[in-house]
């Protein structure tokens, strides 16, 4: 079941033609991944005071239509692919049930500055085993 985020898109947040700046979908599925985290029972700060450093590797956008001022964003984050070192989240963002832009973000695990294998009670959670 996927994490859910939501949020009234501001005037603040959309362009000159009245729709939501591209920016700001990556915001909003950084807004929802801390849920998605705490869903996995990894709560940030205790996976940073371990010494365990989600980073992001790389994030990618695809919109299929628009949100405009007005409306209300849904983030549904879900695990798409879990790796050695990384983990890849979907999110996608609705208006009511109209999918508006799907945010694929993979996030690597680092100690020490550089990619390690997550340790295995995170694997485990990740993995859902």
């Amino acid at each position: 079941m996927p994490q859910v985020w939501s949020s009234p898109v501001r005037y603040v947040e959309c362009d000159q033609q009245g729709v939501v700046f591209n920016a700001h979908y990556l915001t909003w599925a950084d807004e929802a991944s801390y849920g998605w985290w705490a869903a996995q029972g990894l709560a940030w700060d205790d996976l940073v005071t371990r010494g365990v450093d989600p980073m992001v590797k790389a994030s990618s956008l695809e919109w299929a239509s628009s949100a405009r001022w007005g409306d209300t964003v849904t983030v549904d984050a879900d695990t798409e692919q879990v790796g050695r070192t990384s983990v890849t989240v979907r999110f996608t963002v609705r208006v009511g049930e109209r999918v508006v832009c799907v945010v694929r973000t993979t996030y690597v695990c680092v100690a020490e500055g550089r990619s390690t294998p997550w340790p295995d009670d995170v694997r485990a959670r990740l993995t859902g085993g």
